[in-house]
């Protein structure tokens, strides 16, 4: 019985967190303009979304919010596998503070970054846009790189970065081809990390987005929803996200069972 009743929670407790999606997804199925209505099976909206005409803004701002995430979540797998290597290679005292300070911007509540951010752009006289909002993810997203490529570097065996460095590689040559190689999943689950922080951040990049039409996703929803209700065509694109996501992350495990299957 504790079995079945374990069994069930875990089901409720998937239903409760995925009915809000599948009911996206079936609506999406529908022409009606308000979600809730259904006035029979369609694939209108879908029809909708791909033609372009008055969604262009649509997949202008859709664009917008790929090639930021895309960006920042690039520029932060960079930098913070550097910084996880200066602060792995600190004294431990050192290292302990700096982890400390790496780990504010995460605990930090998202609405003081954001207007610290948007006062930083402003007193320095930049001018507010793609450039500002990209600057914006990256000073947020680093510190999750930093804590995703640490543990990588703790299992690696210290004394392949000496032997190679024995064997006559530079220390560039020793960071490329022997720290670089055994950090790799900690950097790509980072990338993964910071790409979906990015995609999906609302209260940073609403500070630090200025006035001059660049919309990200997050942010032409809320101005949508500001207008009165949401455009019906964010039905099925938010349909078809969840779904690509959900392959990616089925592909993704798939490799990390083979994987886990030939080290055995």
């Amino acid at each position: 019985m504790k079995h079945l009743f374990a069994k069930l929670y875990v089901w409720l407790l998937l239903a409760i967190l995925y009915a809000p999606i599948l009911i996206i997804i079936v609506f999406s199925f529908t022409e009606a303009k308000v979600l809730g209505n259904w006035t029979g099976f369609s694939t209108k909206l879908y029809q909708s979304l791909f033609s372009g005409g008055v969604n262009n803004s649509l997949f202008v701002t859709l664009l917008n919010t790929f090639a930021i995430a895309f960006i920042a979540a690039s520029a932060s797998a960079v930098l913070g596998s550097l910084a996880a290597i200066g602060i792995f290679n600190l004294r431990r005292k050192a290292r302990n503070t700096v982890l400390f300070l790496n780990n504010i911007p995460i605990l930090n509540p998202e609405i003081i970054t954001g207007v610290s951010l948007f006062l930083l752009f402003v007193s320095l006289g930049v001018s507010q846009g793609f450039v500002t909002v990209v600057l914006a993810h990256i000073s947020f997203c680093v510190p999750y790189v930093v804590l995703s490529v640490l543990p990588r570097l703790q299992q690696m065996n210290p004394s392949l970065y000496e032997a190679a460095l024995d064997l006559g590689a530079t220390p560039m040559q020793a960071l490329r081809k022997v720290i670089f190689p055994e950090i790799k999943p900690g950097i790509i689950s980072g990338f993964i990390l910071t790409f979906t922080l990015s995609f999906d951040d609302f209260v940073v990049s609403l500070f630090t987005i200025g006035n001059e039409g660049l919309q990200t996703l997050s942010t032409y929803i809320y101005a949508d929803a500001r207008k009165g209700g949401l455009t019906p065509e964010l039905r099925p694109l938010t349909s078809l996200i969840f779904i690509v996501v959900l392959v990616l992350l089925f592909i993704v495990n798939q490799r990390a069972k083979k994987s886990a299957t030939h080290e055995k």
